[in-house]
């Protein structure tokens, strides 16, 4: 949702600001009649309850995922997490030599 307010009002709500920010909302912060900045969230609002809203979404939409697709989604997991896997010597290695 976009909203418009000053930055004055912007000052002395800076931390409701942020709540909205953080929950998706963009800010236009005006000075007089011009529009000095724009706070949105980082990452277009992607974020860890973003990501549990769409799972949430999908399962309510789908129900539960088939076999196939969690093992997609299990594959996906671990390879992210590959790199600080510490399974298998992982733990011994020199963490700053690349």
């Amino acid at each position: 949702m976009k909203k418009i307010m000053t930055a004055t009002d912007v000052a002395r709500n800076f931390s409701e600001v942020l709540s909205a920010v953080e929950a998706g909302d963009e800010i236009e912060i005006t000075r007089g009649k011009k529009v000095i900045a724009v706070m949105k969230p980082e990452g277009n609002g992607k974020n860890g309850a973003a990501l549990i809203k769409a799972f949430q979404e999908r399962r309510d939409k789908y129900g539960l995922m088939d076999d196939e697709t969690y093992a997609i989604y299990q594959q996906v997991l671990d390879d992210r997490h590959a790199p600080h896997n510490m399974v298998g010597g992982e733990l011994y290695r020199d963490p700053w030599a690349e």
